[in-house]
Parts: structure tokens; sequence; C-alpha cells
């Protein structure tokens, strides 16, 4: 167990600081400060030491020389048990510091303002307190670092009888914590400066990649029962997603369960009215929309009711009693949704197994995530995918006869659908809802005849329209696709046989439009 005696506090988040000095200093424990962290706690009260009183000298270079001193470090770095360390440091009057309070300006706020200049960029580069961090955490032994303010509460804990005292084992916890602080830290400032120029433009990807995650929690297994798993996410994500969502109740997730979840909750937020969005192995099976959120269910689990069993299910909206009732009448895996009435909760409990997770209000948006895959060796580092929405408002009527303003409307649900569906994808939809889907074909003609075997199982195919996330590259997808009824087709074109296609699109009277972008998804 170590006593402290001596505590360095340097922060630029100052909540409950006060709180916490005023017990340290109740307890006998000497404060070390400077700067901001000095004048803030002189304000409440609390007697403090300027670093400068240790050190012998002035803060230097307009603040960029403050803890950088021997007389700092030595007392940091020094090992209690160490009679030369001891030594060394009685020989040039050094005192143990046993405590290290610190964290630093986060420099994502500096780089989210567009215009910041370059120099801004680099003075907001803190050097002194991921040095005194690393130290502290060094030597862990014989000093406690605490750069997260919710441990503030741990460090009270540990008052006992008038005085602080911290085990190894704590202490090494926090170390961990300190470390990947700044490892976070140094990642956030080596990514930026990756795509930053002297001129202060920017280049799309970096010259490397650092990447953080904070591991969420152990999963049961992973992909398979042999495989071990674990669920990392990143800090301060803004806008609905998995990562952020939280679980009301129901078994574990899997490894399996997060990944399909995630391809489901995706894809139900392409919609702006009430949807709903069924998975099966990482791809839609069904989907619907309505002004009435539980029919828009009925219709996207009619789809393709064998698949739907078992599956994952997100809703753009609240589920409400009715709803909840419907879905209770089949199995389902996993439930997603951005709110829930008390009395639709109560009627999930029944299923126990059923994971129910809740998003975060799908008002709120998310940064410009990256997308990034990973292979043997390497990852594949790219933009995400955006909202499909925008690809409707400049297309090219292609053929003779254009789409009804009806086909449009159906022709974006099967857009949205089709953007998340693996590729070769093909999406086969009627008024609301999908009748067909036809995913992962090493050939796009057997993903149309697919989507057609699906659609012909259920809601039949007649009268339906078709979305193909690429262009076909010969004309018999386009005469399959006249087998099952189709009456009008979006696809990207680009094709070196686009005429062959538009003609057999004429000859079937089927009106199709280019939007002249794809949206693979391997």
């Amino acid at each position: 167990m170590n006593k402290i005696s001596t505590a360095l506090i340097s922060v630029w988040d100052k909540s409950s600081l006060d709180i916490l000095a005023k017990k340290l200093i109740e307890v006998g424990i000497e404060i070390i400060s400077s700067g901001g962290t000095a004048k803030f706690l002189r304000e409440n009260g609390i007697q403090v030491k300027d670093v400068s009183d240790i050190t012998g000298f002035p803060e230097m270079l307009d603040g960029r020389v403050k803890t950088l001193h021997p007389k700092i470090h030595a007392g940091i770095l020094a090992i209690r048990n160490n009679n030369q360390h001891i030594v060394d440091l009685e020989n040039q009057s050094i005192n143990p510091i046993d405590l290290v309070i610190v964290n630093f300006y986060p420099f994502e706020k500096t780089i989210e303002n567009k215009d910041v200049a370059f120099q801004e960029v680099i003075e907001n580069i803190d050097i002194g307190g991921p040095t005194i961090v690393r130290a502290a955490a060094k030597n862990f032994q014989d000093v406690s670092v605490v750069v997260d303010t919710s441990d503030y509460e741990i460090l009270i804990s540990k008052i006992s009888n008038g005085i602080l005292t911290m085990d190894k084992e704590l202490n090494y916890n926090l170390a961990k914590k300190a470390f990947s602080y700044v490892a976070k830290y140094d990642a956030v400032i080596s990514n930026h400066l990756g795509i930053l120029n002297l001129d202060n433009s920017k280049n799309k990807m970096p010259e490397t990649l650092t990447l953080h995650y904070k591991k969420s929690y152990d999963l049961r297994y992973g992909e398979n029962p042999h495989q071990e798993g674990s669920f990392f996410v990143e800090d301060n994500i803004v806008g609905p997603c998995i990562a952020n969502s939280v679980q009301l109740q129901g078994k574990e997730l899997s490894l399996n369960n997060i990944y399909d979840a995630n391809s489901c909750l995706e894809t139900v937020k392409e919609f702006k009215t009430n949807a709903c969005v069924i998975v099966k192995h990482n791809n839609p099976c069904g989907v619907a929309e309505h002004k009435r959120l539980l029919q828009a269910y009925i219709d996207a689990r009619d789809c393709d009711p064998t698949s739907a069993f078992g599956g994952i299910v997100a809703f753009n909206n609240k589920v409400t009693k009715g709803l909840a009732e419907e879905i209770a009448k089949t199995f389902i895996e996993v439930l997603v949704a951005p709110e829930y009435s008390d009395d639709a909760l109560e009627i999930l409990k029944s299923k126990s197994n059923l994971r129910v997770l809740k998003t975060p209000p799908f008002s709120e948006k998310n940064k410009n995530l990256m997308d990034i895959k990973k292979v043997v060796g390497g990852i594949l580092y790219q933009d995400s995918d955006l909202e499909s929405d925008k690809d409707f408002t400049d297309y090219t009527v292609a053929t003779e006869r254009a789409p009804t303003n009806k086909e449009i409307k159906t022709l974006l649900l099967a857009w949205k659908v089709c953007k998340n569906v693996k590729s070769n994808a093909i999406v086969l939809a009627r008024e609301n809802k999908t009748v067909g889907i036809g995913a992962g074909q090493m050939n796009r003609v057997n993903s149309v005849q697919l989507a057609r075997i699906k659609g012909e199982e259920h809601y039949g195919t007649k009268g339906s329209v078709l979305a193909s996330d690429a262009f076909f590259p010969f004309r018999d997808g386009v005469d399959e696709a006249a087998k099952s009824g189709v009456t009008a087709i979006v696809q990207p074109g680009g094709s070196i046989r686009d005429e062959e296609v538009i003609a057999a699109a004429n000859e079937n009277n089927i009106a199709m439009i280019f939007v002249g972008i794809r949206h693979f998804k391997h």
C-alpha cells in the first residue's frame, strides 16, 4: 500500500476537481500545480504550491516549458525501494510525487474548426501533459495516475482514518487507462497531421493510420464457438448506431448478433418515413414502409417469413403495444428501435431471451465515419457509403417509357434496400415493400433469378419494380426481370452494352432509369 503525501495536478477538464482537491488537503496532501489549474484551485480556497516554486524556474516560452524539469520528473520516476534512487533525490533536494492528476485539452476540439490556422493546430499539441502521464504510469508501483474525472470518486473512497492509500492493483489499472489515454491523444494528432500539409491544405487519406477503440465487453465467443471475441467501440460516438445502443433486456449479444443488428439498423436509417427492416445472415430479407409501423412490420415479415424467423428486426420509430404484441408472435433474435412504450416493454419481457436494443434518437447524426474492412495483414479504409436519397435528384430516363410517379416512389424504396444488400444485389419491390431479394450471387442474372424465386414464394413479383446495385453487363438480367413481371428498373448504367440492355427494356415495355452511381456492398 502506498501512502499519498504529494499530488501534482494539471487539468483541462476541471469537473469536480475542487471537491477532490479539498479532500486531498483535508488529509494533509500537498498539491503542486501551475497555470490555469493553480488559478482555479486558489479561487476555490485551496492551497497550492506552484511548479515554479519546486523547480526554481519560471514558466518559459509562453508556457511551453513548465513541468519539463528533473525536479518534477525525478520526483515521479524514482523507485521508492531503490536505495540509489532515494539517495539521488536527497542529493538534489527533490521530494517524491505520489499522485499525478492530469488531463489534456482535447486536440479534437481544435481540429473541429475547419478554419483553424496551421500554427494553432501545432500549438495545441500538449507536450508536458503526456510526458508526465507516461512517467507516472510507468512507475505505477509507487505513483498513482488519474486521467479520468470519473476516477475521482475512487480516490476519495480510498481515504481512511485521515490517510489516502493506494494499492498496486488499482495503480496498475489506472496506469493502463493512462497509457490508453495518451495513445488515443497521440493517434488523433498523428492521423490529423497525416492529412495536413504545410500550406494548411488537407489530403483525403492520412499517410499512416492509428485506430483507437475501447472494449465494451467480451463476447461469449466469436463468429464460431471455437473463436474468442470482444466488442470494441469508438469514444464519443454521435448518432444512432449499435455501438452506442443500450440493451434493455435479453441474452448477451453474440458477434453475429452485433454484425447483423448493425446491418439492420444502418438499412432502416435510410428511411425518413416509418419503416421496418428484417435481416438474416447480414442481408435484408424483408423491408417495408407504411404510415402505421405495425403494418410496415407485417409487410416486411411476410415478404419472406421463413427467413424472418430467428432474424433481426429494426424500426426507425417508436415500438408501441400493438406492434410489440405482433412481434411476440414470432421468434426473433434482436429487436432494435429508438424508443419503446412502457406497455410494449412489458409485453416484450415475455420473450426473456429476446435482445431488445434502444438507440439514440434518429434526429442525431453521425459525423462522416469512415468504413473499415479487415483483410489478413492489413485493413481497407474508405469513406462510408452514405444516404441514397440524393441518387434520385438527377437521374436519366434511359428507355422510351419513363417511370410513373408511383414507380419512382417504389424504385427509391428498392434502391435504398439494394444499397444494403450484399452484391451482386437485386431487389424487387411493389408499392411499400420488398417482394423478393437476391443477394450475393456470383453473377447478376442469378441474383435476378433468386429474387424472383423468393418473390414467388409469398407476395408474387408481377407488377414489381427492380433495383440493381450495379449495371447489367448483359441484357439477360433484364430479360429475366421481364419474366418476373417487372415494370421499371433503377440501375447505375455505364455498361459497354447499355444499348443492348436498354433495347431489352424497351422490348418488354419496362421503364428504366440510370442514376450514375453504384452501391456495391461486399
